[in-house]
């Protein structure tokens, strides 16, 4: 009984909620087929990093608890790369090599995209988008870029309207997929 007071309580199952409506978000077909997202593993990647960081970004600064939901959000994140590395054949003395350069690549696209968003104009997040998301792509039409940082946009400030304690409890929205005008 006493063990159960004092027992500290692990937010894995609200990250858990987190990483399923990121991951739903993530893998809308409009992205792909509307916005040139790459339909791949990297692409498939970098649209669950894109919705991660817009989550984490959220609950940056808000408390212990969001702290605590925002680090095993980000340990769910790499734990389902770590097995979809394993599930696509990637032998065991290689996925922790694949799983440390995806942590550090993830790490630079949150600062970078955290610059992007803090930028007034949209160049610092375009290059931003253009160099992670589209990094893949050849040529990216300019209409998918600016529709995409107008996502990110958006969706940051929806974000900023959720209540931390909904966050914190597994619980996001997001909004629709952009439309380009």
């Amino acid at each position: 009984m006493l063990n159960r007071l004092f027992q500290r309580k692990r937010p894995e199952a609200e990250a858990l909620g987190l990483y399923d409506a990121i991951v739903a978000q993530a893998r809308r077909p409009e992205f792909y087929a509307g916005f040139g997202v790459p339909d791949t593993i990297d692409g498939r990647f970098e649209m669950i990093a894109l919705h991660a960081f817009l989550v984490m970004r959220r609950l940056k600064g808000q408390g212990q608890a969001a702290a605590a939901v925002s680090q095993e959000l980000f340990d769910t994140l790499i734990a389902d790369m770590d097995r979809s590395l394993r599930e696509i054949g990637i032998g065991d003395l290689s996925v922790p090599k694949h799983i440390k350069n995806m942590a550090k690549g993830l790490y630079g696209r949150i600062v970078s995209y955290e610059k992007g968003l803090e930028e007034p104009g949209d160049a610092e997040l375009h290059a931003a988008l253009d160099r992670n998301l589209y990094g893949t792509v050849l040529e990216v039409p300019e209409a998918h870029l600016a529709a995409m940082a107008a996502y990110m946009r958006r969706e940051s400030a929806a974000l900023a309207g959720q209540p931390v304690e909904s966050l914190a409890a597994g619980r996001v929205q997001f909004g629709p997929p952009p439309v380009i005008g």
